[in-house]
């Protein structure tokens, strides 16, 4: 079935990129596409969605970060290597927490 499908899909492309009509309909569809992408109403969204990216994107990666210095921190602490993997389950366990938080804020952001 694979093979099938990717048949389809070589000739569909030697088509459009290959043969004469396939090229100006290549260039009709990218015309259109163009058209379409520099409306207003798409530029607003990509507007909203890049300021969200930005104001946001920060959030998760620091919250695993940090998640992972705590975690370190407690498997290096004193204590026999029972102690040390305990506080490192904790610190794991708190860490679930701040990172589902964040993650929580940036859905809801």
């Amino acid at each position: 079935m694979r093979g099938k499908v990717g048949l389809v899909v070589g000739l569909a492309v030697g088509y459009v990129l290959g043969t004469r009509a396939g090229r100006e309909r290549y260039e009709q569809m990218k015309s259109q596409a163009l058209k379409l992408w520099n409306t207003d109403p798409v530029q607003k969204q990509v507007t909203k969605a890049k300021d969200f990216a930005t104001s946001t994107a920060m959030a998760i990666p620091s919250t695993l970060w940090d998640s992972g210095v705590k975690v370190v921190k407690a498997a290096a602490a004193k204590g026999t290597p029972g102690q040390k993997l305990d506080s490192a389950i904790a610190a794991g366990k708190e860490s679930v927490d701040d990172v589902a938080d964040a993650a929580k804020a940036t859905d809801e952001g």
